[in-house]
């Protein structure tokens, strides 16, 4: 099978001949074998190249940036356009994957999603640079990568902290920017062995060799761009531990000018709301939350009075058994101090519901702490579940959770 997006990977628009199709039935897709092929298997980390097979006959003067709508109700009425869902590659075949069958002998033209594949060549040669400079600079191995169509990731088995990544971040735009050369090669097996470069394999022949001069050399079978210029811009966006390393998050091109521009309008948004300058927005947001921690110690303290009052114009324990007690927005610390004042005084179930009804007898979601001195809070819990579909649990003694009941039927159950 001759693979056309090694010989040109501007490649977008090309003629074949089906020499297979059968039923892949495990995957209820239609397996079809071309002679040769511009489309890019999920291969290296990343998912296929997209695109369509228009059978000959159908075949109108269509450009890859006028691509038949995916599986639409329009393209039924087309059965010569079969939208590619998957090509992938099994030892030097390539399979592509449609809903539909291609006879075998016909000829088609293939059409290359070319929005993608470029995408695609961004964000991978972006990751090369990032993974030659770690490789550089700390001796760490890029050990998983993951190219999706939305996240680009790269796991490293070495940790790596924000400041040293912002160092790789500002190093690998410097190459960006420097317009530097990226070279592919198929050396022999006499010069490969020679030669010092990455990869997860150990591989011996065809081995496919992506050249960055001063930041990287490795194995690699994927498509990239032709000069580093082209990515535009290379953003780290997220580190996290992994498996004794690091997973990065990059950004490369298009994607990271998408990513800016919604963070741009999203910082917009919250500088109009907190009346602040963009650059002033820390300040404002910890203002904010000051000001708001200020106001529920306030409000704490108006309810732990509320509280006190009412136990205070409690019945006497001869003339009730349970006691339930409704109050706004209150801290667990309260409730719980208050449950277990009231259980040192009456022998049955004593409740703080927390919460807000909106309208008289409606349903609300109210926060609850229950203790008793004498009965089984825990069944008690269950009887909730039960009745309520109560959230949480507890012990004997006390039980806590979450309830979504009006007041009316929660002291009718009570009683």
């Amino acid at each position: 099978m001759e693979k056309l997006f090694y010989q040109d990977i501007h490649l977008t628009d090309f003629e074949a001949l089906v020499t297979e199709c059968v039923l892949d039935e495990k995957r209820n897709l239609y397996r079809i074998l071309l002679d040769r092929t511009a489309f890019f298997p999920e291969e290296g980390g990343q998912v296929a190249d997209r695109g369509v097979l228009i059978e000959e006959n159908d075949a109108e003067k269509l450009s890859s940036a006028q691509l038949p709508a995916k599986n639409t109700e329009d393209n039924a009425e087309s059965p010569a356009v079969h939208t590619l869902e998957d090509v992938t590659i099994e030892g030097d075949l390539i399979y592509h994957y449609t809903t539909s069958p291609i006879p075998a002998n016909t000829r088609v033209r293939g059409l290359v999603d070319w929005a993608q594949r470029f995408d695609f060549m961004q964000q991978h040669t972006g990751e090369h640079i990032i993974s030659g400079l770690v490789h550089k600079h700390y001796g760490y191995n890029n050990v998983g990568f993951h190219l999706g169509l939305s996240e680009v990731t790269l796991d490293f088995n070495g940790v790596l902290s924000l400041e040293q990544l912002r160092s790789i971040e500002k190093e690998a735009n410097d190459a960006v920017w420097a317009n530097l050369p990226v070279s592919v090669s198929f050396p022999p097996p006499e010069k490969l062995s020679c030669m010092n470069y990455r990869s997860k394999l150990e591989l011996t022949e065809n081995v496919r060799i992506v050249e960055i001069p001063d930041i990287d050399t490795c194995a690699c079978c994927a498509p990239h761009v032709e000069n580093t210029g082209m990515i535009g811009l290379i953003k780290i966006t997220n580190v996290q531990s992994h498996r004794g390393g690091v997973r990065v998050n990059i950004l490369c091109g298009g994607r990271a000018l998408s990513d800016y521009t919604e963070k741009q309008d999203a910082v917009s948004s919250v500088s109009s709301l907190l009346s602040a300058k963009q650059d002033a927005i820390p300040q404002a947001v910890t203002r904010l939350l000051e000001e708001s921690a200020q106001r529920k110690n306030r409000a704490n303290t108006l309810q732990a009075q509320l509280l006190s009052l009412k136990l205070g114009s409690l019945p006497a324990p001869s003339e009730i058994e349970n006691v339930l007690i409704f109050v706004g927005d209150m801290d667990n610390i309260a409730m719980r101090n208050a449950v277990n004042s009231l259980t040192e005084t009456y022998k049955g179930y004593c409740g703080i519901f927390s919460g807000e009804e909106e309208e008289a007898n409606s349903p609300s979601d109210f926060r609850f702490i229950i203790g008793s001195a004498s009965k089984d809070c825990k069944s008690l819990a269950a009887k909730l579940r039960q009745r309520f579909d109560a959230k949480g649990g507890g012990s004997a003694p006390m039980i806590q959770g979450s309830i979504a009941a009006s007041e009316e039927e929660l002291r009718a159950f009570f009683q």
